[in-house]
Parts: C-alpha cells; structure tokens; sequence
C-alpha cells in the first residue's frame, strides 16, 4: 500500500519540541568545551607574575605571549567556519579540542619565552576553531524561544573557566608551580574531546543539507521528541534567507544582504574583545602594582569573569524577548559607565570589588552575546562561516588588546587611566549595534511598504 511520506522542518520540529534531557546534555558539553577555553585564557595572565620572576623578564617582554594565543583563536576561527560548513561541526570541534589540549600540555614545558609563544600559537588554533562550532551546535539545536539565552548560558562556561582558572592558579602556582596550570588547562580538554566523540551528535540541519541518511536524523530528532516523531518522515531544511544557492558559504556572509551587518558585527566584536583581553590579561598586574599581593590580585581579578555568568543569563533572557541588538548595545553603553566610574578612582576594597563585579557582568555578557547575534543573523549552510569569522575578525580586537595593555604598562600609566581609556571601545561597540539594528528597521519598514503597495 502507498502512502505519502512526511515531510518535517528539521528547526521548525526542534523549535516545537520542549527543551530536552538530550538537548541539555549538549548544552553541557558545550559548556565544557568553552570552560576550558575560558580556563585556557586565564592560564597565562594569572602565570604572567610568576613568569616575570623566573624568567627575569620586563613585563613588556610577555605582550608576544599573551598575543599568541589570541592570533591563533583568529586564525583557527577563520579556518574552522568554512571547513565546518563542508564536513561537519562535530568533527572540527572533536579535532580542534584535542588539539588545543595537547599543545597546552606541551606549553607546560617551554623554556623560553620563543618558545612559549610557539606553543601558545598552536594552542590558540585548536582554540579558535572550537568556540564557533559550539556556537553553531548549540544555536541550531536550541528552539528559536530560547535560543539566546541557551547560547548565553553555554557561554557562562567561558567565565566559569576564567574564574576556576583564577582560583586554581591562586593555590597551584605556590605549590607546583606555574607549569602546573597549563597541565590543568591540557588534560581536561584531553578528557573532554572522548566524551564529545561518544555524545555529542552532529548538526540536524547540517545532516539534512548534506543529503546525510534520513534514518542517521531521525535518531536524533527521536532522542529529542521521543516518540512523536512518526516513522519514514523526509527531512528538509528550509531557510527563507538562504537565496544564492550558488554561493560558498564566505560568499554569502559578505554578499550584498549580509555585508553591512557583517561589517558591524565583526566591528561590535572587535571592541568588545579589545577591552575584555586587555582586563583580562592585565587586571593582575594592574592591581599588583597597586600595592596588591600576587594571591590578593588574583583573587580580585576572578571576580570580573565571575560577574559575566549572571550577566550572560540576564541579558539572554531580555534578548529572547527584546530587540536582541539595541539590548546588547545598551551592555556596551553601561559597560563604559562602570570603567569610567573606576576610572576616577575607588579607594574603598570593597566596592572596588562589586564595581569590577559588574564590570564583569556588563563586558563580559556583551561580548559572548555577540555569538547568539550572528547565529541568529546569517542562514543555515553559512551560519559556522558567519560565526567563526566574527569571532575570528574579532580577535584581532584581543590582540590589540593584550598589546595595547603591554604598551600602557611600558608607558607607565596607571590603573585608573587605563580604565578611563577603556570607554571608547564600548562606545564605539555600541554605536555599530545601535547602527546595524537601525538598518534593519528601515529594511523591514520598506519591505512592509512594498507589501502594502502591491495589495
């Protein structure tokens, strides 16, 4: 007997389905994955004293190392996008976690700051090529209702990891010295990359627009819905942006539709990045010469990527239910109140405390938004290219960051003009989302007038 065969909307069906146990285990996952990015981040600004010391070098001389890193995030990032959108999100995140852990391990054993640079190079490259595959994963299993704040809250790994990186530094440097965090930062993602082999799934939609066996995405979509999901369906992946079929997935992020947006994402991001690498790295030294104690400093600094876990689940939930873009420019416009304020100087340790908190909080959550931003902005068969090249492009922000830090230490400028300079960038951030979410009310404003017209 014949009958007619199902068709299913592979992110409609995900967007009517309740949020998962197996959609919370790749939340989980993914979490880890940006954990030990985080964790990874943090390892060389908390070693950078000790460095300092052993080494006998000027502060100045760490800016190489501290940058390295961050230029392989960017180039890995620019790498993974394409490659993903070919062969798949899980096995570019697999490789890449693997890889990042194993180049940390062999960072613990550099003996020059040559060398560790190499090392941390190498790192950053497997770095960067996991946080955009995350990204795309977690947004294309998340439902649209939720989507942001599932992507935020994945992201709160990132701060998890910077602040465990902050605590496990303050207690592992005495005892086993500095090579002990970049063990730490080597085995986990080592460990890590196992378990993303045995429960992680590559991407519904990714399988469906690659003609993947409709029977590999219904085992997924099952492990979702259940049993709602009837048997011998046909699957489809329909994107109503995704015109110019002819187009490689690059070409399409930077064609005439994306090109703006593209512009003022990439330029959102840079900022954002330029001002959180530069505290990130730098905070420890900064209140070190303060008058700080080494444990002290790295004590207080933790606090800053403390603050972005409440921030990243804030500002997810008003961006699930707000205009996304004018919700993170306002993060940008409070972050440049809160360094402004330090800037002018707080003597009192305790609200020093909760103002680097916030500070946190407002940077930290603006930032790794930006990641739920593209997501959501580029179509399916590009959307690992359009989010991998953002946080590639930006990371060219974290570099001029790291340097910029290293540069106003060599010119002998002090914590609170430091801070006060940070508000330009968060300005600057805030105007490109302010313009792109501008743009696309005028666009939508003439697509409904032409609607209109032809009626």
């Amino acid at each position: 007997m014949s009958h007619s065969t199902r068709t299913i909307d592979v992110q409609q069906y995900i967007d009517d389905q309740r949020f998962s146990p197996y959609q919370w285990t790749i939340l989980i996952l993914c979490f880890l994955v940006v954990a030990a990015d985080g964790f990874d981040t943090a390892a060389v600004g908390f070693i950078a004293p000790s460095l300092i010391g052993d080494w006998g070098i000027s502060r100045a001389a760490l800016g190489p190392v501290m940058s390295a890193a961050l230029v392989g995030l960017g180039a890995g990032a620019l790498a993974a996008g394409p490659v993903a959108d070919r062969f798949g999100r899980k096995t570019v995140l697999v490789l890449s976690v693997f890889f990042f852990g194993a180049w940390s391990l062999a960072s613990a054993h550099a003996g020059s700051v040559e060398s560790l640079t190499v090392l941390r190079f190498l790192t950053g490259l497997g770095l960067g090529a996991a946080m955009p595959n995350a990204v795309t994963l977690m947004s294309e299993y998340a439902p649209a209702r939720i989507r942001s704040i599932a992507v935020n809250t994945m992201f709160c790994g990132f701060s998890v990891g910077l602040s465990v990186g902050g605590l496990c530094a303050a207690w592992m440097i005495p005892h086993f010295g500095w090579p002990s965090v970049l063990v730490a930062g080597g085995v986990g993602p080592l460990v890590l990359s196992v378990l993303l082999i045995l429960l992680l799934p590559e991407s519904a939609q990714f399988m469906v627009i690659k003609k993947r066996p409709a029977e590999r995405v219904a085992r997924v979509l099952r492990r979702i819905a259940g049993d709602r999901l009837p048997d011998g369906c046909a699957f489809t992946a329909t994107d109503a942006r995704s015109s110019a079929a002819g187009k490689s997935a690059l070409a399409l992020v930077i064609s005439r539709p994306y090109r703006f947006g593209t512009a003022m994402l990439w330029l959102a991001y840079f900022m954002g990045l330029m001002i959180f690498y530069l505290l990130t790295n730098w905070l420890p030294t900064l209140f070190k010469d303060a008058g700080f104690s080494a444990e002290r400093a790295a004590l207080t600094t933790s606090l800053f990527p403390l603050g972005g876990i409440l921030g990243n689940l804030c500002l997810g939930w008003v961006m699930d239910r707000a205009n996304a873009r004018r919700v993170n420019a306002m993060a940008y416009v409070f972050a440049a109140g809160l360094v402004l304020t330090i800037g002018r100087g707080v003597a009192d340790q305790f609200w020093l405390s909760v103002l680097i908190f916030l500070t946190g909080t407002a940077v930290t959550s603006a930032v790794t938004s930006m990641s739920a931003l593209a997501a959501a902005f580029y179509p399916t068969r590009s959307r690992a290219t359009g989010v991998a090249w953002m946080l590639g492009i930006g990371r060219m922000g974290a570099v001029a960051g790291a340097m910029t830090g290293g540069l106003m230490m060599s010119m002998g400028l002090q914590f609170g003009a430091v801070l006060t300079l940070l508000a330009a960038p968060a300005f600057v951030a805030a105007f490109a989302l302010g313009a792109l979410s501008t743009r696309d009310d005028v666009s939508r404003g003439r697509v409904a007038e032409g609607v209109s017209s032809a009626e």
